[in-house]
């Protein structure tokens, strides 16, 4: 099953540290670009989620509790069989948690509400993990391409996509 601190390390490579781009979206308290206060992303935690936490004073620790008790227990990671538990947890921190959980959902062949119910933990566990893994990185890159910032970041965020699928096939 999943393994939690594995999946942390993967992310937490892919994200890097401190970083406040004024043209990142994520960086901004509000969100948008230029609303509310460019206090930037640390680890993959951002202003835009998390508008009054200290990013840049973020610690790694920190990070990972937050890790811990805002996405991994809310994706029942626990219970993620092999390569499922890193492509839904980096997706959940990348891309956010309810869509993180429609394209699990989505790759499990239940309806895709964004919540992990019993109909979803019964899913999940009868679904062949390769084949859930790949559909939902299938799903992510077809989501991530149509953004309106793919052209800026598509180098990176390609780079990230195929790491997470060499480092989920290892799971």
């Amino acid at each position: 099953m999943g393994d939690f601190a594995a999946c942390v390390d993967f992310t937490l490579g892919m994200e890097g540290g401190y970083g406040a781009d004024p043209d990142d979206p994520g960086n901004w308290t509000g969100g948008v670009v230029g609303q509310g206060l460019l206090r930037g992303t640390n680890f993959g935690i951002s202003a835009a989620s998390y508008p009054t936490l200290d990013i840049a004073h973020l610690t790694r620790e920190a990070a990972e509790a937050i890790y811990q008790r805002d996405y991994w227990s809310k994706i029942n990671g626990n219970q993620l069989a092999g390569p499922m538990a890193p492509v839904v947890f980096d997706a959940s921190v990348n891309n956010g948690l309810r869509r993180a959980i429609m394209w699990l959902q989505q790759a499990v062949d239940v309806a895709a509400d964004g919540v992990i119910g019993p109909e979803t933990l019964a899913a999940m566990g009868n679904a062949d993990p390769k084949t859930a893994a790949t559909t939902m990185l299938t799903l992510r890159l077809e989501f991530m391409v149509a953004l309106a910032d793919w052209p800026r970041f598509a180098g990176g965020w390609g780079r990230r996509l195929v790491a997470l699928a060499f480092f989920a096939a290892g799971q």
